[in-house]
């Protein structure tokens, strides 16, 4: 046999040895290796049975590299999957592939245990954060945070605390939630607040919002209402009236409810009462100067200090049948009224108009006065409708 020939006969046995091993290898299997040389463009990997396979740049890692030694060294041990055999003697590996499909998995079962994982910012876009949890992932604008983040640059490069929205690998797509662990925490603080307030206790807090029914005070991080009616001790008609956006206002706190986080305050009770001031300040029997507010089918309403309005029920307003408040008096009317009736728990006072003046001599009326001592402006009895009326019979 020449030379030539023996040559010849080596190469194919070389060539049919390398077939015979690269035919086990198929599209879709996980190899391991070493890298055995690092190119421009690629990466030689030598696998643990002596098989080359070939790792394109590309295929390297999902994070963007200029150089393929950004991404490999000599002798590193890596793993991959085969994603093409080229006519049985080149294996065409890809790093990424694994490593996704790893990173994937691993995603599915943190999601699925409510993990919180580690996502790093590699770039800033109009509509959120894109972020490498071993894959690329997003945060959504409207995810961030749970206040409005005008610029988003400031996370450029941070490592953020994340919860996992959404994954779909067949899409190579992972949304990312960092509003839900601010929510969390804030969620926490709230009950920590809740925990430490007492119904009673008196406490500072900022007007942060106002509707037509009060005002929301936050107080310590956590908003209470304050009803229109705990505004003020005077009449309140509307709440930017009582109080402002942004003031710093002392409150009461009324009743605190930790399960559905609520707290309702009330500004007036944080204050010196004008009613229990007029208390202790006056008598039955005390004449007072007032001003008429309001007029209601069973009487009249008079303010008779800064705060304190008390009821001329209909049948003290003259010694004379008065069929309506309207017809003797008008609002606004300042008038001289003389107390009749204190009641301190409901901080109410009767007044009456007729007792300070002089009775007709002909008048055979009923010598009792009416005391305001509950609701009337919310229920007429008989005895309002028919009182005046039966007098007259003179039984």
């Amino acid at each position: 046999m020449t030379n030539e020939e023996h040559l010849e006969e080596n190469l194919e046995v070389n060539v049919t040895s390398e077939e015979t091993q690269n035919e086990k290898y198929s599209e879709g299997d996980t190899v391991s290796g070493k890298v055995s040389k690092i190119e421009e463009k690629f990466v030689e990997v030598t696998l643990e049975d002596g098989v080359i396979g070939i790792v394109p740049i590309s295929q390297l890692t999902s994070k963007r590299i200029e150089t393929t030694d950004e991404a490999a060294t000599l002798d590193q041990d890596v793993t991959a999957k085969v994603i093409k055999v080229e006519d049985n003697t080149t294996l065409i590996l890809s790093i990424r592939q694994y490593d996704n499909e790893a990173a994937y998995k691993a995603l599915e079962s943190q999601k699925d245990n409510d993990e919180t994982i580690s996502a790093t910012v590699i770039e800033v876009v109009p509509a959120g954060l894109v972020v490498d949890v071993g894959v690329r992932g997003f945060i959504p604008a409207s995810l961030i945070s749970t206040e409005y983040v005008e610029n988003l640059s400031q996370f450029d490069g941070q490592t953020l605390e994340v919860k996992i929205e959404d994954v779909d690998e067949e899409n190579n797509r992972v949304i990312l939630n960092r509003r839900k662990l601010e929510e969390k925490s804030q969620h926490e603080e709230r009950l920590k607040v809740l925990e430490d307030l007492q119904v009673g206790d008196i406490v500072k807090g900022e007007v942060v919002r106002t509707t037509n029914f009060g005002a929301f005070i936050n107080v310590n991080g956590v908003d209470g209402l304050a009803h229109i009616s705990e505004l003020s001790y005077e009449r309140v008609e509307n709440v930017e009236d009582a109080v402002t956006i942004g003031e710093t206002v002392d409150v009461k706190v009324l009743n605190v409810d930790p399960e559905s986080e609520r707290i309702s305050l009330s500004v007036k009770q944080a204050g010196e009462s004008p009613f229990q001031k007029f208390f202790n300040e006056h008598q039955v029997g005390d004449s007072v100067k007032g001003t008429v507010k309001r007029l209601v089918d069973f009487g009249a309403f008079v303010e008779v200090a800064a705060g304190v309005e008390g009821l001329v029920h209909v049948s003290e307003i003259s010694h004379d049948h008065v069929g309506h408040p309207e017809d003797e008096l008008k609002p606004e009317q300042e008038i001289d009224v003389k107390i009749i009736g204190f009641d301190p728990d409901k901080e109410k006072t009767s007044l009456s108009i007729k007792a300070l003046t002089e009775k007709p001599k002909n008048d055979n009326k009923n010598k009792n006065t009416t005391v305001y001592t509950d609701s009337d402006e919310e229920s007429l009895t008989l005895g309002d409708i028919l009182g005046d009326k039966l007098k007259k019979l003179d039984l």
